[in-house]
């Protein structure tokens, strides 16, 4: 009996939930403090809710909104990489070195790709739709 015991306590402890919700906990405290701290990683979330409101206003079909959400997710990770990067280099170091510049610039450089990736998705999926509601021929 002791040893059926002692077998369900390590599979409880390799498949617990509490190291799950530990690390759910820990990331939605991350997200929170990019939202509060960071005015690009709040206009990032509150243009890709717009976005995605739009789509659902536009009655996008369900892959178009499944490429919106993956644009907008794709962007949303961008800047959240870049911050990380740039808070451990703060770290690290404050004196001003050629190759950690280069590091940020290319880490902004990732954010503006996925911004311009979202811009042009975005072209694709409401461009014709918004200058048919600018037109006024839109009917939904």
């Amino acid at each position: 009996m002791k040893a059926k015991i002692r077998g369900f306590k390590v599979f409880r402890r390799i498949f617990g939930f509490h190291g799950f919700f530990e690390s759910l906990k820990t990331a939605v405290l991350g997200i929170a403090y990019l939202f509060l701290y960071h005015r690009n990683m709040r206009i990032i979330f509150l243009s890709g809710i717009a976005a995605f409101l739009l789509g659902v206003y536009f009655k996008l079909k369900g892959i178009e909104l499944v490429a919106l959400c993956i644009t907008i997710t794709l962007v949303f990770m961008a800047e959240m990489f870049n911050t990380a990067i740039e808070m451990v280099i703060d770290m690290s170091t404050r004196k001003y070195h050629t190759l950690i510049k280069l590091v940020k610039d290319i880490s902004a450089a990732v954010v503006l790709i996925a911004s311009l990736n979202a811009v042009a998705v975005g072209i694709v999926l409401f461009g014709k739709r918004i200058f048919l509601v600018l037109a006024g021929l839109y009917s939904n």
